[in-house]
């Protein structure tokens, strides 16, 4: 498993627009067909697929895999954490966020 922590944001944008091209190219569609389905413009796919975009919103980017079909795939990006017993308090209630004591 590679570790991408030392990756540059546009690095990283870069590698899921890489990516997202071999996804796109296996679901048979192309960057016409995905525009249209996701309402971003053709240009934006093809920068985004060739390392020429920086930056991608995440909106746009969920968008896109709507349109090729892999939206389910976000499991595998961010799979449901098992609960904690140390996100109890005393009270038995759930911690709803983190506090550092000064």
């Amino acid at each position: 498993m590679e570790d991408y922590s030392e990756y540059s944001v546009t690095e990283l944008v870069r590698l899921l627009g890489s990516r997202f091209k071999e996804y796109r190219l296996k679901a048979n569609m192309t960057q016409k067909e995905v525009a249209e389905m996701s309402g971003l413009s053709p240009q934006t796919i093809y920068r985004f697929e060739n390392g020429a975009i920086k930056n991608i919103s995440l909106g746009s980017f969920l968008l896109l895999l709507k349109a090729i079909g892999s939206i389910n795939d976000l499991h595998e990006l961010m799979p449901e954490q098992p609960e904690s017993l140390y996100l109890y308090k005393d009270n038995q209630k759930k911690a709803q966020r983190v506090r550092h004591k000064k």
